[in-house]
């Protein structure tokens, strides 16, 4: 067994550099806990590090409280002894004691900013790192292209890019990987998956929240590069890839890997491909909203869009002439969230059979998990009337949430969720034609009031 081939009998210690984080205590936390209630025999020690100036009983508290939010608090006695140091992990004389005398492997979670990951790991190329070492770093990696190259040429100096997690956590998604079944485990749907019999693909993830006090990042980030840079890109990946021979890591990542190189704006047009909007004052649900541009600690002049929408193509012999359409936003009426693939009409329908002629429509919705299948059935009083028929299966939240198992693939040293050194430079190459009219003032930024679908005359997938 290689030194990135664990199993849940062996034992890591989690180290989380930004323990004191908000990422750590709702989101890490929480979804460690409901991992080990799920996965007693998990041999794991959990130390935090931080800033603050904690001490062991206040860690340990945030620890239980947040295992608590999952109904998680047995777990609680696996990690009962869990520490906390106070370090500064851009230091190398913290970062040296930090990695000293633990057991077993170690992987380190940067829950911490951008920037501090980048300076901690220049820090880490200073040191001699202990064998099997594992680092896993959060979004986003780099600001462009060549920031990404660069950070990347910075963690290789470390250790093995299948040591490196870069962490998207809608790779652990269970709708996501309920895609990669889907498509791959029917014999009614692996050999339509083509532009042969798909027409369009739209990939949408809409929120209600509105900037929830997050201007620090989002106002220099954006709709854009927050969600369709990242994590729908990611899914754009899975749901285009060519069948891989197994779900190793090595073959997986590779075929996903393979989808993005091929990935484009659609007709290489990123003025007509894309639109852009942001949001003003308004009710979401009974509770009113501020105009963006209202919100604390953001700038007006920098034009943040709340709302991205980009058409994209992927250019090789499965998928060409096939738009894949990905779009987010903030503040929106209704928090749909869901991939649908629109088939092509039937090459020729009997004379006689008359009413719907819709295509069929396969729809996923990221959470609650739901698959729909539209169809055109005979109707109840007349049997050549079509009529539309939905077929659903409801496949619930998912046993794990997705930060469990991306916490799962770091303790077992599976990097099949993780996102690839090129993957995460190609996501930035796929976007920069459209932040680059953005930038220009090509692309008109719109207004769209909270509450509401978005601008009018955008239209709806």
């Amino acid at each position: 067994m290689s030194a990135a081939q664990k199993t849940a009998t062996d034992l890591t210690t989690l180290i989380i550099l930004g323990a004191s984080g908000d990422l750590t205590s709702r989101l890490l936390l929480p979804a460690l806990g409901q991992l080990l209630t799920r996965e007693p025999d998990r041999k794991i020690h959990l130390r935090g590090a931080g800033m603050e100036d904690w001490d062991d009983d206040r860690w340990r508290d945030t620890v239980k409280a947040s295992f608590a939010t999952t109904g998680s608090e047995k777990a609680f006695a696996s990690v009962a002894a869990t520490t906390y140091t106070k370090a500064d992990i851009t230091d190398p004389a913290d970062l040296t004691a930090l990695l000293a005398g633990n057991d077993g492997r170690v992987a380190l979670y940067f829950a911490v900013p951008p920037a501090v990951t980048e300076r901690a790991c220049q820090a880490l190329t200073t040191l001699e790192v202990p064998e099997g070492l594992i680092l896993a770093i959060e979004k986003p990696f780099g600001s462009d292209e060549a920031t990404a190259h660069a950070l990347n040429e910075t963690i290789a100096k470390i250790v093995p890019e299948t040591q490196i997690f870069r962490i998207d956590h809608f790779l652990g998604r269970s709708t996501t990987l309920n895609i990669l079944s889907a498509r791959l485990a029917n014999r009614v749907l692996e050999p339509v998956w083509s532009a042969e019999h798909i027409e369009s693909i739209f990939i949408g993830y809409d929120e209600t929240l509105g900037l929830e006090g997050r201007a620090g990042y989002y106002d220099h980030a954006g709709a854009l590069v927050d969600m369709i840079q990242s994590h729908l890109l990611q899914v754009l990946a899975i749901v285009a890839m060519e069948p891989p021979a197994s779900l190793s890591e090595i073959d997986f990542r590779e075929a996903t890997g393979a989808v993005l190189r091929a990935t484009h704006v659609w007709q290489g047009d990123p003025v007509a491909s894309s639109r852009r909007a942001r949001y003003t004052a308004g009710v979401v649900q009974a509770r009113p909203l501020p105009s963006y541009v209202d919100e604390p600690g953001v700038d007006p002049a920098r034009d943040t869009e709340t709302l991205a929408e980009v058409v994209f193509e992927v250019r090789n012999a499965r998928w060409q002439g096939v738009p894949f359409t990905l779009r987010s936003g903030k503040a929106l009426d209704d928090a749909e969230r869901e991939v649908i693939v629109r088939f092509k009409p039937v090459r020729h329908l009997p004379q006689g059979l008359t009413g719907s002629t819709a295509p069929t429509v396969l729809r996923f919705a990221l959470g609650p998990d739901r698959m729909t299948l539209e169809m055109n059935v005979s109707g109840d009083g007349d049997a050549f009337e079509l009529e539309r028929a939905p077929l659903v299966a409801d496949l619930g939240e998912g046993t794990l949430k997705a930060y469990a198992e991306v916490l799962s693939g770091i303790l077992d040293g599976d990097a099949m969720l993780a996102v690839r050194a090129d993957a995460a430079e190609q996501c930035w190459r796929i976007v920069q034609p459209v932040l680059d009219a953005w930038r220009s003032g090509e692309v008109p930024l719109d207004e769209y009031p909270a509450g509401t679908d978005g601008p009018e005359g955008w239209p709806r997938p």
